[in-house]
């Protein structure tokens, strides 16, 4: 049975991990490093993906995407901030959701985060040396039922069986607690690229229970990143009039200085950012370069605002759990960007408690997800593990007044199922139309509607009479399915969903369609390549052959080099066709040319050392250092 995978899949970075001999591990990619940069070029017809995508962002700044994940799952109207930010085109796409454009072609956040995932993937399938079908792959906890729908498609898109959704945290905690069996209080903190989620869970006994969780999907990383962004153009545009965020490369080469600058004062009190030619002076059209010094003091003042914000989801997960900072036995750091100075000093600040750094805060979340993935194929090595989650947001319905009536609140353990009677508000209503929400806010329009369900077909009636059994069942991935049915007559009527941002199941199979198309496409293409690589190693290997056989005859010499101009022009030529035959010949020819110089080379050194057999009479040797037998 192949094995399952966990899978981080993080806004700046993602990991792959898998049980080995009891222990989760992670999987190094092609590169033989351990992350995977969540980054996706579409570069003509090729499509790039990890850190050979990044390296060429500069240059193609318009069709390579990152920071994704902040996208997915999500209504345009929740975004367009970030929107702003992005040096590559992001709109408004079907019924209020989100695209990006790419060579005049909109994607869903959707397929842009399998690329990814099928990277990792595919590089995990030729370490494991089996093909990987089934993963589990992690969601910040805060995400909502249309962000963890829309991560569960994208790996759908991938080729791959989604097992489960798990919160990254509970993931984390799962990692950190593997091989400890006492009873802790844990308050996990995670700080990654886009999202912020503080999560209180009890271990103990092989049972992972998760007490409360909150979080914010608009604060991570990259927003500490932005900070930086806009300093340095301000600062440029002050001394240049020139705004840099204008220009796309030059505001690609501002996002990557910015990531750089704040991992350097993780370890430093200042950095230097410098980037020559930045642009060119748009008159003169002489280059300009930017130098500046960003002290840690600095940082933390452009960011003191976000630094703020990391308070309030520890203090409300405190509470919904009913607990006290003195309560917590350790607190767990994930997260690249919890290594920021300020955010440890915060921490434990807020919880009294210096932060336990034992796991690799980037890797631990794969790691979690491994071990879950292990626990749902049943590996006997984990033994009797127990894993209790919880829902991050309350789930409910809008009622006559626009109020909102609570079904699931948030913090209550998944799975769930909840029902409820409702009815009608005027006589002889034929339908309702349900209105299903998640948020926390008393009023409907304050929070966000994860889509509308059509209940028709109700009897005729006085208003209040009707009994239309609503039902919110959520699954252990956290996510909502929703059932209604008009009890009084027992004639049941099928939902409708409508204005959701999610993919439908015709967009995901044509996708996943589209992606196998594209999988061949790209092994063809990658094929070819290694086809005249091939050749030219072949051609490199010919040519100092050539050089070297002072000793062969000119006639194979000139055999051999026509072979070598034949394959150069091949190479050139770019056709499949003129490249193999070329290969075939070479290889011919220069298998002779070898042979032959061997044996013109064995008969030369023979010439020169004189023969090895006297051929001489015996009479006619004459030897001093023999004598007669006496």
């Amino acid at each position: 049975m192949p094995k399952a995978v966990g899978i981080d899949l993080g806004t700046t970075n993602s990991v792959i991990a898998v049980m080995e001999g009891g222990r989760p591990e992670v999987i190094v990619n092609a590169e033989g490093a351990r992350t995977t940069p969540s980054v996706v070029a579409y570069k003509g017809e090729e499509i790039l993906v990890g850190q050979i995508a990044r390296r060429q962002a500069a240059l193609n700044p318009a069709a390579t995407l990152f920071e994704v994940k902040r996208f997915i799952g999500r209504r345009w109207d929740e975004v367009k901030e970030e929107a702003a930010r992005s040096p590559f085109t992001v709109k408004e796409g079907p019924g209020g959701s989100v695209r990006v454009s790419v060579n005049g072609k909109d994607l869903a956040p959707e397929q842009v985060s399998a690329e990814v995932l099928r990277k990792l993937v595919a590089d995990a399938s030729a370490k494991l040396g089996s093909k990987i079908t089934d993963a589990v792959i992690t969601v910040p906890a805060y995400f909502d039922n249309s962000q963890r729908e829309a991560t569960k498609q994208a790996g759908e898109i991938a080729g791959l069986n989604v097992l489960r959704v798990i919160n990254e945290p509970t993931a984390a905690a799962l990692a950190y607690g593997l091989e400890r069996k006492g009873n802790e209080t844990v308050l996990v903190f995670d700080l990654g690229g886009g999202t912020f989620d503080v999560t209180i869970l009890e271990l103990g006994d092989g049972v992972f229970e998760v007490k409360s969780t909150a979080g914010d999907t608009h604060l991570g990383g990259a927003d500490f990143d932005h900070r930086i962004v806009d300093w340095l153009a301000d600062e440029f545009n002050k001394e240049h009039q020139f705004d840099l965020r204008k220009d796309k490369q030059a505001l690609q080469r501002l996002i990557e200085a910015a990531e750089k600058a704040k991992i350097d004062l993780s370890n430093a009190s200042e950095t230097s950012v410098s980037l020559p030619f930045i642009t060119f002076d748009p008159e003169t059209r002489t280059p300009m370069h930017l130098e500046r010094t960003l002290t840690r003091a600095k940082f933390e003042e452009l960011t003191a605002d976000l630094l703020k914000r990391v308070r309030h989801p520890v203090e409300q997960a405190l509470s919904d759990a009913k607990m006290s900072a003195s309560d917590i036995n350790e607190v767990i750091l994930v997260g690249g960007s919890t290594r920021i100075p300020a955010v440890k000093r915060i921490v434990k600040e807020i919880t009294g408690k210096e932060p336990n750094e034992s796991v690799n805060p980037d890797e631990a979340v794969a790691l979690g997800a491994a071990v879950q993935a292990g626990i749902i194929q049943g590996d006997s090595s984990l033994g009797d593990i127990v894993l209790v989650d919880v829902t991050p947001l309350t789930l409910g319905v809008e009622v006559k007044g626009g109020m909102i009536a609570p079904m699931i609140t948030r913090n209550t353990t998944v799975p769930a199922k909840k029902t409820e009677i409702y009815t009608t508000a005027e006589n002889n209503q034929p339908g309702v139309e349900i209105n299903v929400l998640q948020g926390e806010r008393p009023m409907a329009a304050d929070n966000k509607s994860l889509g509308r369900f059509k209940l028709e077909g109700i009897p005729p009636m006085r208003a209040g009479q009707a009994q239309i059994e609503v039902t919110f069942d959520i699954d252990a991935n956290g996510i909502l399915h929703v059932t209604a049915k008009e009890k009084t007559s027992g004639k049941e009527s099928s939902i409708r969903i409508e204005n959701t941002t999610t993919l439908d199941k015709t967009d995901v199979e044509r996708m996943v369609k589209e992606a196998e198309q594209n999988a061949a496409a790209d092994k063809a293409r990658k094929e070819k390549v290694e086809k005249r690589n091939n050749l030219d190693s072949l051609r490199v290997q010919a040519q100092q052959q050539l050089d070297e056989a002072e000793s062969a005859d000119q006639g194979s010499k000139d055999k051999l080099k026509a072979s070598i101009e034949a394959a150069e022009e091949a190479i050139r030529s770019e056709d499949d066709g003129k490249i193999t035959d070329a290969q075939k010949n070479l290889e011919e020819e220069l298998r002779t040319f070898m042979a032959a110089n061997q044996n013109a080379g064995a008969a030369q050194g023979e010439a020169q050392q004189g023969p090895t057999v006297n051929t001489k009479k015996d009479d006619d040797v004459i030897d001093a250092d023999f004598k007669p037998a006496e």
